[in-house]
């Protein structure tokens, strides 16, 4: 089990993420964009970085959804190794069965 504190940040980066998401992506297409200018792209490039630093969706942490592990986490399930392991054997997730041979 995570501690309580880092899964309520880990929640507040993910509303910041969304919140400067569409500005992000503005001004990430014009700095890839060739035909921008110079000075255009130094204003881009400064007010990206004026934005706060949890706005960057790569500061957001995968985590269990059952208890906030962040380590070993599964995307198709949304859990860690753990939890799919334990949900698996009690027949929680469909089509996944235990392995044998």
């Amino acid at each position: 089990m995570a501690k309580k504190s880092k899964i309520v940040k880990n929640e507040r980066r993910r509303a910041t993420v969304a919140r400067y998401a569409a500005r992000r992506a503005l001004l990430t297409a014009v700095l890839r964009d060739p035909r921008t200018s110079g000075e255009e792209r130094a204003t881009a490039r400064r007010e990206l970085s004026r934005q706060p630093r949890d706005a960057s969706a790569t500061r957001v942490r995968n985590r269990d959804s059952v208890d906030g592990r962040p380590r070993g986490y599964f995307r198709a399930f949304g859990l860690s190794r753990v939890n799919l392991r334990d949900q698996a054997h009690k027949g929680y997730l469909p089509g996944v069965t235990k392995s044998s041979w």
